[in-house]
C-alpha cells in the first residue's frame, strides 16, 4: 500500500462532453501522490480516445466490456492502492485543493472517513450544500451523522481499509447502489470527520438520471430495505433509521412529479406508502415532517395529496 497516496476511482461511460474537465481536476490537484484509477465501462464515444490523449504516469487505465456503475466502484476498489480512496464521477470535478484538505484533516486526526461540503452545478450556477457540521465521532457516538451526511460516495474521503478490511462494496445491478455503501462505511467506521469547505462540484444535467425518472425508481424500495435490514438488530439507531427511511420515501415520492409515465408515478406512490405502513405504523409523527413547511408536510404524509400534487405538476409542466 502507498501510505501517502490517495486512489481515485472514476468509472466512465460515455462521458466525452465532460471527461477532460474532470481529469484536468485530478491532474491539477494541489497532492501530488494520486494514483488516479480511470475505468471506462463499454463507452462507445470517444472516451477512450480522451483518456488516452493524456500522457501523466499516475493515471492507470482499465478497458471493461459494459458492467454498470456498481460492479465498475467495486472493481476500482479492489485495484486500489493507496492508503485512502476516493470516488469522483466522470461529469464531476473537484476543487483544486480538495485532496490535500481532505488528506491533511484525516491524517492529522486519524479519520477513517472524511465529509466535505459541495457545490451542486445547474446550468453552470453553482449551488452551496451545506452539510451539517459535527465534532469528530462514531456513529454509535452520535447517530445524526446518518441523517447530516448525504449518501453518496463522492465528496468523502475513505481510509482503504476501512472499506477492504470490512469488506464493503457497492451492490451490483440496482439503481441508488451507492446508499447502502456510505450507509455500511458510516456504521463501520471508528472515527468520522466533517470540513466545512466546498471541495466538490456535482454536476447536474438536463434529462439526466438525476433530473428525471423511470421505472428504475422502484430499485430504491429495494434499497431502502437492505438499510432496513442492515440495522434492524441495532437497538440504538432505530430511531435515526426511521427519520432516515421517512425523509428517503418522501422526497422519492414528491420526485414522481418528474416521472415519465403517469402510471408509474402511481404504482410507486402507492408501494411506498405500503412500506411506510408496514415498517412504522406511525411514521406520520416522525420527527422529519417538523422540519417541512405545512404545504409540504401536508403532502408528504398524505398518499393521495401526493398523487394529486404529482398530476398538477406534471399537467404545468406540459403546458410550459
Amino acid at each position: 500500500m502507498k501510505n501517502n497516496y490517495i486512489s481515485i476511482i472514476v468509472p466512465i461511460y460515455n462521458a466525452e462532453k465532460y471527461l477532460n474537465k474532470c481529469i484536468d481536476s485530478l491532474l491539477n490537484q494541489t497532492k501530488k501522490e494520486l494514483e488516479i484509477i480511470l475505468i471506462n465501462d463499454g463507452s462507445t464515444d470517444n472516451s477512450e480516445k480522451i483518456i488516452k490523449s493524456y500522457n501523466d504516469k499516475r493515471i492507470i487505465y482499465y478497458k471493461n466490456k459494459n458492467q454498470g456503475i456498481g460492479k465498475t466502484r467495486n472493481f476500482g476498489i479492489e485495484k486500489a492502492t493507496g492508503k485512502y480512496i476516493m470516488f469522483v464521477d466522470s461529469d464531476d470535478y473537484l476543487k483544486e485543493d480538495a485532496c490535500e484538505k481532505l488528506y491533511k484533516k484525516a491524517e492529522k486526526e486519524n479519520l477513517d472517513l472524511v465529509i466535505c461540503n459541495f457545490y451542486r452545478v445547474v446550468n453552470n450556477e453553482n449551488i452551496e450544500e451545506n452539510l451539517p457540521y459535527f465534532q469528530n465521532a462514531s456513529l454509535k457516538e452520535n447517530s445524526n451523522i446518518l441523517l447530516d451526511v448525504n449518501l453518496a460516495p463522492w465528496n468523502k474521503l475513505y481510509k482503504t481499509t476501512l472499506i477492504k478490511n470490512n469488506n464493503i462494496r457497492f451492490i451490483e445491478n440496482l439503481k441508488y447502489e451507492d446508499a447502502p455503501f456510505v450507509v455500511e462505511t458510516i456504521d463501520k467506521a471508528e472515527k468520522i470527520g466533517k470540513i466545512q469547505d466546498y471541495l466538490n462540484y456535482y454536476v447536474i444535467h438536463d434529462n439526466s438520471e438525476t433530473t428525471i425518472r423511470d421505472e428504475k425508481v422502484f430499485d430504491i424500495l429495494e434499497i431502502i430495505d437492505k438499510i432496513y435490514n442492515y440495522f434492524k438488530d441495532n437497538k440504538n439507531i432505530q430511531k435515526t433509521l426511521e427519520t432516515l427511511i421517512v425523509s428517503m420515501i418522501a422526497n422519492y415520492n414528491i420526485q414522481q412529479r418528474v416521472q415519465i409515465d403517469k402510471d408509474t408515478a402511481n404504482k410507486f406512490i402507492d408501494e411506498s406508502f405500503d412500506y411506510l405502513r408496514k415498517h412504522y405504523p406511525n411514521y406520520k409523527k416522525n420527527s422529519y415532517f417538523k422540519k417541512q413547511n405545512l404545504f409540504r408536510r401536508l403532502i408528504e404524509k398524505n398518499k393521495r395529496l401526493t398523487k394529486l400534487y404529482c398530476s398538477i405538476y406534471r399537467l404545468k409542466s406540459k403546458k410550459i
